[in-house]
Order: structure tokens, then C-alpha cells, then sequence
């Protein structure tokens, strides 16, 4: 039993850090909300581009997600991880020293990209890590906890940082929190060998399908600017639903798919 508590502590403090790579994740969807007049002023945005500060993180979230998932089945869960979180801080330092409109928005979209690469694959390595349902259930419970606080938290934070600092604070305060995460999640997430990419890769399949959820996502998200019965919304959806169609052709006969 002594020697068994180290490793079961090491599991533990690892969910911390996964759950500290979710709260990011969550955080950078609603911290920008109070902060956006601010950065409408400063970098000169319309308020019809403004949207894209929320929007530019989203359409990359969702569109990548499945093929981040796939990454990590291929080239090992905790190496995804690691690297998402890489990109997400990166981006983060990106998005604070921005000073232009289009700097803002490119920032953001690689953000959504470390997003996606991170979120994808934390629920597998919870599941690997905690294989005794009592344990994965307190462990999931808790992932899902971080990530329903970090929607208000990000709220908070965001009012609190552009008023005492500035707006650029709400992108800068990733930066400490992932320099702290990442040697920890080099250290204590036990390593998941992958697949492996020897067999081949699908990356026609794998354009599709992020191209349909990027499609499809950025119908829904200009939906609330356009509407939607608007030629931009249903020439998205239709635009995505065809390239899911092609995606389901091409696993259906590939053989790697």
C-alpha cells in the first residue's frame, strides 16, 4: 500500500493539471465578453468584426477538435496535450501584445487551434489514469466542475483585469499559468504510446471533416448577425453538410480511414 501512495498522489496532482488546462480553455471563451468595448476602442474595431474576437476562437475550437482527438490516438495523448498547451500560450502572449485589429484575430484563431489540441484528448487521459469507476467518476466530476466555474470565472476576471490593468490583461494572465502547467504535465501525465503514423494517415479524410466543422461552425456563429434564413447561414450549413457527406464517402472506402 506504501508504495502505491506516491503513484496515487502523482494521478491526483496530475488531474490538477489537467483540470488547470481546462479552466484555460474555458476561461478564453467568456473572459473577452466584458473587455470588448475596451478593445473596440483601442484597436479600432466596427462592431460587426468585433464579433470575430469571440468567433476567430470558436470557428478553430470546433473545427479541430475531432482531428486533435484523432492526433492524439495516432501520436500519443500526452504529447497532444503538452503541445496544445504550447500553442494556447503562445497565442495567449500573441493575443496581449496585439495592436491591431488583424493581429487580435489571427492571435485568437490559433488560440481556438491549442484549444482544440488540449481539450480533445483530457477526458482519455482521465480515463486511463483513473480505470476504477469510483475514482473516474470523482476525477470526471471534477473536470466537469472546472469547466462550468471557469464559464463564470471568466467573467469575473475579465471585469476585474480591464479595470485595474487593461484589457490586454485577460489574455496576458494565460501566459503564468501555462509556464507553470506545462514542465508539470511533462512530469506527472503518465505518457500514452500511440498508434503510430507507420500504417499511413487519412489527411484527405481529416481535411473534410475540420473543414465541415469549421463551415459549419461559422454558419451558426454569423447566424446571429445575418439570421438565419440568410444566403451566408444556409450556404454555410449546406457547405458543410456536403463536405460531411464527401467525409462519410471517403471512410466508407478508405483504408486507413
Amino acid at each position: 500500500m506504501a508504495d502505491s501512495e506516491p503513484g496515487e498522489r502523482r494521478r491526483w496532482i496530475a488531474l490538477v493539471v489537467l483540470c488547470l488546462g481546462q479552466l484555460m480553455i474555458v476561461l478564453d471563451v467568456t473572459i473577452v465578453v466584458v473587455a470588448l468595448p475596451a478593445i473596440q476602442r483601442e484597436l479600432h474595431f466596427s462592431h460587426a468584426s468585433l464579433a470575430w474576437v469571440i468567433n476567430a476562437y470558436l470557428i478553430t475550437f470546433a473545427g479541430f477538435l475531432l482531428l486533435a482527438g484523432r492526433l492524439g490516438d495516432l501520436l500519443g495523448r500526452k504529447r497532444v496535450f503538452v503541445a496544445g498547451l504550447v500553442v494556447f500560450t503562445a497565442a495567449s502572449a500573441l493575443c496581449g501584445a496585439s495592436q491591431s485589429e488583424a493581429m487580435l484575430i489571427i492571435a485568437r484563431l490559433l488560440q481556438g487551434v491549442g484549444g482544440a489540441m488540449t481539450g480533445a484528448v483530457i477526458v482519455a487521459i482521465i480515463s486511463a489514469s483513473f480505470p476504477a469507476p469510483r475514482q473516474q467518476a470523482q476525477a470526471l466530476g471534477a473536470f466537469a466542475f472546472t469547466g462550468a466555474a471557469g464559464g463564470s470565472l471568466g467573467l469575473l476576471l475579465s471585469g476585474v483585469l480591464t479595470q485595474a490593468l487593461s484589457w490586454h490583461w485577460i489574455f496576458l494572465v494565460n501566459v503564468p499559468i501555462g509556464i507553470l502547467v506545462i514542465p508539470l504535465a511533462v512530469i506527472l501525465i503518465e505518457p500514452h504510446r500511440g498508434l503510430g503514423v507507420g500504417g499511413g494517415v487519412d489527411a484527405l479524410g481529416a481535411i473534410l471533416i475540420t473543414a465541415a466543422l469549421m463551415v459549419g461552425t461559422y454558419a451558426i456563429v454569423e447566424a446571429s448577425t445575418h439570421g438565419w434564413s440568410s444566403a451566408v447561414t444556409l450556404g454555410g450549413g449546406c457547405g458543410a453538410l456536403a463536405l460531411i457527406a464527401l467525409f462519410i464517402a471517403r471512410e466508407s472506402s478508405t483504408r486507413i480511414p
